[in-house]
């Protein structure tokens, strides 16, 4: 195999770094929406408390569930782009040993495509659970100025079908390459 040049091995290596970095901060992300739902169920009776005292109203009740659901969304969306960048990198290392058109790699492609496809989908119920947040923010007027934006997006619809495709090339150039391979 052709040993890759300078350039291409620069890349691989940002490519790494990214993927690990990206990695990292998945874990972090999730370390941090658990400790977060824990606190926030630990501290649930204070904080209900505190909502009917700013609400001046005794049967306000604290978004708590709304909240949790987010959190436990985000938690899985966190999760999945992990398992993603963590494929993302593996498909680089078959890069850099020279052999990206393995099945392995249409596998991981595959999986990617249906990871950001599961994330698509999650980001409507969080979407739903932010506005019902962004109501009860809304309530209480002063100061607090929620937006929340989402929805489908068209750039994470082109990824899921380049992945698709993607994958279905590296399957074919794998087969290609065992029928060279066989007949040789």
């Amino acid at each position: 195999m052709n040993k890759p040049d300078r350039t291409s091995d620069l890349l691989l290596l940002a490519g790494k770094i990214i993927t690990v970095f990206m990695q990292a901060a998945m874990a972090f992300g999730a370390t941090a929406l658990i400790i977060g739902a824990g606190a926030l169920l630990f501290y649930r009776d204070t904080l209900q408390a505190e909502y009917i005292a700013d609400s001046s109203n005794p049967d306000a009740v604290f978004p708590i569930a709304a909240i949790l659901g987010v959190m436990l969304i985000g938690l899985v969306i966190v999760a999945a782009l992990f398992v993603f960048f963590g494929k993302l990198r593996q498909i680089i290392n078959t890069v850099g040993e020279g052999d990206p058109f393995v099945p392995d790699n249409a596998d991981r492609l595959s999986l990617m495509a249906w990871l950001m496809l599961g994330i698509q989908l999650l980001i409507l119920p969080a979407f739903a659970l932010a506005l019902e947040l962004a109501k009860v923010a809304d309530q209480f007027g002063e100061g607090i100025d929620l937006d929340v934006d989402g929805g489908f997006d068209l750039s994470g619809i082109l990824l899921i079908i380049i992945l698709f495709i993607l994958a279905r090339v590296f399957r074919h150039g794998a087969a290609m390459r065992e029928d060279l391979e066989g007949t040789v």
